[in-house]
C-alpha cells in the first residue's frame, strides 16, 4: 500500500513539472494527452489526478495565487489603503502577464448562489485560483472602499476578472508588460480616481 502511494505522489509530482513546463510553452492550450506522453504515464494515469484541464491548470497555478494572497496579507497592515489596494493589483497584473495559462484559469464564472452543482464542482469552485484571489483580495477592497478610496459598487470578482481580460488582451502584443500596466492604469482611474 506504501508503495503504491509514493508511486502515486511520484507521478503526480512528475505530472505538475511536466505541465509546468508544456502550459510555459503551449499555455492554457496544452493538453492533457500531450502533457501524459512527455511524463512518460498514460492518459487515464494523468486523469486520474487532474480529471479536466481546468483541473490541471488550476494545480499549476495553486501555489502562485497562494503566494499573492500572502502578499495581500502584507498590503493589509499598510496605512493608505488605495496605494496597498493598487500595490496588490499591479502585482497580480504582473504575474498574470508573465505566466501563460493563468489568465485563462481566472476567466472563470463565479460559484452559483443557488445549489445546482455537484459536490466536486462546489469543491471545485471553493478550492479554485479565482476563489483564493477573491477573498485575498476581499479586506484590501473593503478598506479602500470605506476610506472612499474605491468605487462602492466594484466587487472582488470584476477586479480578479479586469486583470484577467488584461492579461488576455495584451499576451500577443509586442511588450505585454508594459502595454498591461497601461491598461490598468487606466482601468484604476475608472475605479479609484485620484481625489
Amino acid at each position: 500500500m506504501t508503495g503504491r502511494r509514493s508511486d502515486a505522489e511520484r507521478n503526480y509530482r512528475r505530472i505538475l513539472t511536466v505541465a509546468e513546463a508544456e502550459i510555459a510553452e503551449l499555455g492554457a492550450a496544452a493538453s492533457i494527452e500531450r502533457v501524459a506522453r512527455t511524463a512518460g504515464l498514460g492518459s487515464a494515469t494523468v486523469r486520474r489526478h487532474f480529471p479536466t484541464r481546468q483541473a490541471l491548470l488550476e494545480a499549476v497555478f495553486a501555489e502562485r495565487a497562494q503566494a499573492l494572497q500572502a502578499r495581500a496579507v502584507e498590503l493589509t497592515g499598510e496605512s493608505d489603503s488605495r496605494a496597498a489596494l493598487l500595490a496588490w493589483l499591479r502585482d497580480f497584473t504582473d504575474y498574470a502577464v508573465s505566466a501563460r495559462g493563468f489568465a485563462d484559469v481566472l476567466a472563470y464564472e463565479p460559484p452559483a448562489e443557488v445549489g445546482g452543482e455537484t459536490d466536486a464542482e462546489a469543491a471545485a469552485a471553493s478550492s479554485s485560483c479565482g476563489t483564493t484571489l477573491e477573498a485575498a483580495l476581499a479586506p484590501l477592497l473593503s478598506r479602500a472602499q470605506r476610506d472612499g478610496a474605491a468605487r462602492p459598487e466594484a466587487s472582488c470578482h470584476d477586479l480578479v476578472t479586469a486583470v484577467a481580460g488584461i492579461a488576455l488582451a495584451t499576451e500577443q502584443h509586442r511588450d505585454p508588460a508594459g502595454q498591461a500596466a497601461r491598461l490598468l492604469d487606466l482601468f484604476v482611474e475608472g475605479l479609484s480616481p485620484r481625489g
